[in-house]
């Protein structure tokens, strides 16, 4: 997982894929000044074993849910890359719940959540750390869950309607309605894809793909985002929209 996250863009310099040799610190400018310390380079292996051997023990007395939240604040611990640590972390809690059967899908993220009440968060953890206060934790996990997960049942409705509304104004336009009604559907499942992606998904001819197309940008559904004449990618704009609703100053 690591090193496929790292490898292109942010920390694809820091050994991704490989546990760290060298000590590492949360916020200050060495060891000595620092929020925290994790443990050193020689313990990590030891540490992610255990780590690991919680996550897959079938007789663990925890929920999923609070599987998932313990093993979240070990793996920040522990802190055992030199970067991606919080990527990785967040990710483990969404593929847990997928794993054990929570999700049907790992849908559920909660970094937009830990991003809101990153103060908070960083509090509570350190916490954990230096107080054993475990109650705290699961208390914010647990509202996160439920915040993220009303959230994302609001978010469905209106994309639901978002696409009723949009096939409506499609349907009105007549006989050329069945192509483009396709196409559409297919951006429905994908809100960015190339005229070659569209053309794959439905077995229809290039020059239809791009008529439609440009009937959906006609009625202001979807707009071309690379501004290229060659490879060109088209956005469900309004389904991204909603989408990227609150994460704009995270």
């Amino acid at each position: 997982m690591h090193e496929i996250l790292l490898s292109q863009g942010r920390g694809n310099s820091k050994s991704p894929g490989e546990f760290r040799r060298s000590q590492n610190w949360i916020g200050g400018t060495r060891p000595g000044n620092a929020q925290f310390v994790p443990p050193p380079p020689g313990k990590v292996e030891e540490c992610m074993s255990q780590l690991e051997r919680f996550i897959h023990d079938s007789d663990t007395p925890y929920p999923t849910l609070i599987k998932a939240a313990l093993v979240h604040v070990q793996f920040e611990t522990i802190h055992p890359f030199l970067d991606g640590n919080g990527r990785i972390g967040r990710l483990l809690i969404a593929f847990i719940l997928h794993h054990d059967k929570l999700l049907s899908q790992p849908l559920l993220y909660l970094s937009l959540y830990f991003k809101q009440y990153r103060s908070e968060y960083y509090r509570i953890l350190n916490q954990v750390r230096t107080d054993g206060n475990w109650e705290a934790w699961v208390d914010f996990f647990l509202e996160g869950v439920e915040q993220i997960a009303s959230n994302a049942v609001d978010t469905a409705k209106r994309l639901l309607l978002l696409f009723q509304q949009d096939e409506q104004k499609i349907q009105a336009t007549g006989r050329s309605a069945s192509t483009t009604l396709k196409v559409f559907r297919v951006l429905c499942e994908r809100p960015l894809a190339t005229l070659n992606q569209i053309c794959e998904s439905i077995g229809i001819s290039f020059p239809a793909a791009s008529k439609a197309i440009k009937q959906l940008e006609h009625l202001n559904i979807v707009k071309e985002v690379t501004g290229q004449q060659r490879n060109r990618v088209f956005a469900y704009q309004s389904y991204l929209n909603i989408l990227n609703e609150g994460t704009e100053n995270t």
